[in-house]
């Protein structure tokens, strides 16, 4: 593993950070998120002409920059430092690589070339937690998938195609994508089985309620669907159940590396600026940053960053390599890494914009100061893809420490 990256890749980082340093500050944040797209569609427009950022992990026969999840990684980090409110984990993240994947070559060539020229944006609606569906917290072969269980989206073949029914909560972005990608039941009570479906934002019959979250910067959306036309993704040659899971878990583990570099790049920031504030704030005479007690704080955060920051990069590496190394599979690797490096991300952010709110001050206990965006965006991203704990069980099931004797599916 060469862990220094090229200058093609830290030119990425510097001219991402450029640019979202002047476009993305607490109040252009704030205002992205309260317009009825969720986010600033100029800014995104600008990132995939600049940087072609929502197709960096693409093909460039698909339209994309053809870089792989490192890059994509290093552009998410950037992305964590500002809380950039864009569709980047949905479209770019959940979506496009089930479609690169899964989809029939002229689903490819009708949606990649659009999203990765940022003219198209794509959610995941599946009738279960994120984190089960990609596979983080436990098996994805849950009731959520089927298995002889009614509820969720129904999906019927009738002689004009497939029609869906049912409702999808907390889908990201869903209020304002293009194109949902549905996970829906087939095969009715006995011989359910799960595939997904691509469901045009105009379709008639579709529903979308844009919900109050914690964190502004990840909108969620609820989707009703009433007898909605849709294409099964992948066309006549629909994947088997047994693909589809595994094609998720891949998806969940190049999720689990994206959201582990969203959280470091924000821990990082809310780190730097409470030094950054710290130097300048006085007690007693001094600057209250030269106190021990408090540089110990510090030096705890500045650790918990950098060991965070490592995971999040190896798990970016674990999840582009190709093939199997030293014996065992691919995506038993990304099971336990991915979990892993999101677990100690989501942990570092949340024990670092809780400390910045404290070393702050007054001040820092004022809704309008940026560090309660950092702190929501620890909390909303656990709620949605954790517990950590489940996180770093999940991992170590996938490794075997509990040995075989132990149900994978057990309640950690």
């Amino acid at each position: 593993m060469d862990a220094a990256f090229t200058e093609e890749q830290d030119e990425i980082r510097r001219t991402l950070r450029d640019l979202l340093r002047k476009r993305c500050g607490p109040e252009q944040v704030r205002a992205a998120c309260r317009t009825p797209a969720g986010y600033d569609v100029e800014v995104w427009r600008e990132l995939a002409k600049r940087l072609g950022m929502p197709g960096l992990a693409l093909p460039p026969r698909y339209g994309g920059v053809g870089c792989g999840p490192t890059e994509l990684v290093l552009a998410s980090e950037e992305a964590g430092r500002v809380l950039l409110p864009a569709p980047l984990l949905a479209s770019c993240v959940l979506v496009a690589p089930l479609v690169a994947e899964l989809g029939s070559e002229e689903q490819r060539i009708g949606y990649l070339p659009r999203i990765a020229a940022g003219e198209l944006t794509a959610a995941l609606a599946a009738p279960g937690p994120l984190s089960a569906v990609l596979g983080l917290t436990g098996p994805n072969h849950g009731p959520w998938s089927g298995g002889g269980r009614a509820g969720g989206v129904q999906a019927r073949q009738l002689a004009d195609g497939w029609r869906l029914y049912g409702q999808v909560d907390q889908v990201l972005d869903g209020h304002s994508a293009g194109l949902l990608l549905v996970a829906a039941h087939t095969g009715g009570y006995v011989r359910g089985r799960t595939h997904l479906f691509m469901v045009d934002a105009g379709a008639s019959g579709l529903t979308r309620t844009r919900l109050t979250t914690l964190d502004e910067t990840r909108p969620q959306a609820r989707v009703e669907l009433r007898d909605v036309a849709g294409v099964p993704l992948g066309g006549a040659a629909a994947p088997a159940p047994d693909e589809l899971m595994a094609a998720l878990v891949r998806t969940g583990g190049l999720a689990a590396a994206v959201l582990a570099a969203q959280a470091v790049g924000a821990a990082d920031f809310a780190l730097s600026s409470t030094v950054a504030y710290l130097r300048v704030r006085e007690q007693f005479g001094r600057p209250v940053g030269s106190f021990q007690a408090v540089k110990h704080r510090l030096a705890d955060g500045y650790v918990r960053v950098q060991a965070a920051r490592s995971a999040a990069y190896y798990a970016a590496w674990a999840v582009g390599r190709e093939g199997p190394v030293d014996g065992g599979g691919m995506e038993d690797d990304i099971g336990v890494v991915g979990p892993l490096a999101l677990a100690q991300a989501l942990e570092t952010l949340n024990q670092v914009a809780a400390e910045s709110i404290q070393l702050h001050g007054g001040i820092g206990f004022t809704w309008e100061h940026h560090a309660h965006l950092y702190f929501k965006r620890a909390a909303a991203d656990e709620l949605i893809f954790g517990p950590v704990h489940r996180l770093r069980a999940r991992a170590a099931r996938r490794a075997g420490l509990f040995g075989s004797t132990v149900a994978e599916g057990a309640v950690a």
